[in-house]
């Protein structure tokens, strides 16, 4: 599989060029179908994984840890954590549980930051994360002790990569300034809702908003900031018919869109989720390419998305899509 690079502050991590998310494995994805797509995820070259402490705490029955509990029992069970990068997440879970979310949610203090960080390498078996998100905002918390909390992980060799995820882009910015300034590791990785339809004007999505063209914007700029992008392929609405658009992006801009993406993925003999996950990842000036965060439940469903890697979209192709009307 291709490869791309994290930055840091060394040189460099590697990852694959698509990263896997496990959001549901453990609560609706059942441990063996889980297992299944992983095993199929490494044999394909897959390296890049990513979970949370919450996956997936609004479950019936869900506390947050099923998803790295279960990613545990895999690496042990099949011995490659050398071969896998971890990604999890900190911040967002409701504390105390079953609280008002994300009114409550648990914030990213040094005391919840350092403890769930200990806590995420416990359930999933490692001595060191890959790479750590800040999940969602936590206005509470002074942004520059959140930046140092997450710099201590990294000079303390708990962490490689530190990140946020669902940030306003100058919250990113002004983050990463603040470590520049004291010399401390950056936030170089930036985990945002992103696809190929545009939500509608005054879309809400609470505390998982869409990917603004401002972070996208300053992210040109910032050749070691690599943006990532989850609910990529927006729960199959893209080729299933029992899976309507979220209504964040049912509107005539996202109609146009689709007819394009439908040419496109025909003339191509592909289908619009592998168009989608191509767009994304061969990204131009001035829109920077995107890492994609698989949501996948199946291996079929997984093999449909790595068939993305030998999608070529020309300039022609590409120009159609980024201006359909």
């Amino acid at each position: 599989m291709q490869e791309r690079i994290l930055a840091d502050g060394g040189s460099g991590l590697g990852v694959s060029a698509l990263c896997l998310g496990t959001m549901y494995f453990g609560t609706t994805v059942a441990e063996e179908q889980a297992f299944a797509v992983l095993d199929r995820f490494v044999e394909a070259g897959g390296t890049f994984i990513d979970t949370a402490n919450t996956y997936s705490f609004w479950v019936p029955g869900g506390t947050g840890v099923e998803s790295e509990e279960l990613l545990g029992r895999w690496l042990a069970s099949r011995g490659v954590r050398d071969r896998v990068v971890l990604a999890t997440k900190v911040g967002a879970l409701p504390d105390p549980p079953g609280a008002a979310w994300p009114e409550h949610a648990e914030g990213l203090s040094r005391a919840v930051v350092r403890a769930q960080a200990a806590a995420s390498m416990r359930r999933l078996g490692t001595d060191h994360l890959d790479v750590y998100y800040a999940h969602i905002e936590d206005r509470r918390t002074l942004l520059h002790d959140t930046v140092a909390t997450f710099a201590s992980l990294v000079t303390d060799g708990l962490v490689r990569v530190t990140g946020c995820s669902n940030h306003a882009a100058w919250r990113v910015a002004q983050a990463r300034q603040i470590a520049r300034a004291e010399g401390l590791p950056e936030f170089t990785c930036v985990q945002q809702r992103h696809t190929y339809l545009r939500p509608r004007p005054g879309a809400e999505f609470g505390a998982n908003p869409h990917i603004s063209d401002e972070i996208l914007d300053y992210a040109r700029t910032e050749p070691d900031l690599t943006v990532l992008g989850y609910s990529v392929l927006l729960s199959g609405a893209y080729t299933r018919a029992d899976r309507p658009l979220p209504e964040q992006y049912d509107h005539d801009d996202s109609r146009r869109r689709l007819a394009v993406l439908a040419d496109v993925a025909a003339e191509l003999g592909a289908t619009p989720n592998q168009v989608v996950l191509a767009w994304l990842l061969g990204g131009d000036p001035p829109v920077p390419p995107v890492l994609p965060v698989l949501g996948v439940s199946s291996v079929s469903q997984l093999d449909e998305c790595l068939g993305a890697l030998d999608l070529v979209l020309d300039d022609d192709l590409r120009h159609r899509l980024d201006n359909a009307a």
